[in-house]
């Protein structure tokens, strides 16, 4: 199985469950999320693009894959996901590097998918 369809599969099957329980404050959070990325005074493209940053910034490898996965679905190009890359690393530093690596290999997934 990819990479890519296994992370989408579990992604997809914890989101049921988590949603399963019917938790008001989740349901609430989960619906936040979804609405924070809507077009807006910022377009969905370039809040994917602060979110993706954001997500190595802060060293999350599940995030990391889901905005890139929805970056690649958005035709975001490669050369501008590498650019992100560059200043994801400028502003979280050399420890964003490992998941700089692990990025590059994910959307090198999504671009042979």
């Amino acid at each position: 199985m990819s990479v890519v369809k296994e992370f989408n599969e579990y992604r997809s099957l914890m989101n049921e469950k988590i949603l399963g329980e019917d938790n008001k404050v989740l349901k609430r959070f989960f619906n936040l999320d979804t609405n924070a990325y809507q077009d807006g005074a910022l377009d969905k493209k370039t809040k994917e693009l602060l979110g993706l940053i954001a997500s190595m910034v802060l060293r999350c490898d599940d995030c990391i894959r889901y905005h890139l996965g929805t970056c690649y679905e958005m035709g975001v190009k490669r050369a501008e996901i590498f650019e992100l890359f560059a200043i994801a690393n400028l502003v979280g530093g050399s420890i964003c590097i490992p998941h700089t690596r692990r990025a590059v290999e994910y959307w090198e997934a999504l671009e042979s998918s």
